[in-house]
């Protein structure tokens, strides 16, 4: 079945984007929503390869940490060759094509966007998750070169057409107002 709706969810490490994408998921109900990771497909093939711990990868371990600057590389090769491909995979990997509403909670380049919107057209919506420099360091980001400056990191930086951008700072209920917001959307997907 194709997708009636597409959220598309973007933010650097630490800014709450499985946080945010955790809550809606939970409130469309796991029936109707599909939950993917973009991350998760590389995160698997570079398990598999290196006979690494693939669920400690797609957590927030210090083991996924130890192997990110090699998984990016890995991850950079292969949208190198084929830009969908993780886009293509992750569908599989998380049956998204049995739910008429997918949460993508992790774009990180413009070829994610451009595949999803190219493929799905109106049916994609883009939200960039924010959170300030001394939360996300309460959260326990540490600045870390090759990282943080690297493409994985910024290259959505310079966009500024998101269709919601949610401030994820841990205070006032701008983030709950925002949450609001792509529920009234969802529902009305759901209903037509």
């Amino acid at each position: 079945m194709p997708p009636s709706g597409i959220l598309i969810f973007s933010g650097k490490r630490k800014s709450g984007k499985d946080y945010i994408t955790d809550i809606l998921h939970d409130r469309i109900g796991s029936q109707t929503c599909a939950l993917l990771k973009l991350s998760g497909p590389i995160k698997h093939m570079w398990a598999e390869s290196k006979n690494l711990d693939f669920e400690k990868l797609m957590d927030a371990s210090e083991y996924k940490e130890q192997h990110r600057i090699e998984m990016i590389k890995f991850g950079e090769d292969m949208r190198n060759q084929d830009p969908g491909c993780f886009c293509r995979e992750s569908i599989k990997m998380y049956n998204a094509e049995e739910k008429p509403i997918w949460i993508i909670s992790d774009a990180r380049r413009k070829t994610d966007l451009k595949w999803f919107s190219e493929k799905y057209g109106d049916k994609v919506k883009t939200v960039r998750v924010i959170a300030d420099e001394d939360v996300r360091r309460g959260r326990g980001w540490v600045f870390t070169h090759s990282v943080d400056d690297a493409t994985t990191e910024c290259d959505l930086d310079d966009i500024s057409s998101w269709d919601w951008i949610i401030a994820n700072n841990g205070r006032g209920t701008e983030m709950e107002d925002k949450i609001q917001e792509i529920l009234v959307w969802v529902n009305k997907l759901l209903d037509s």
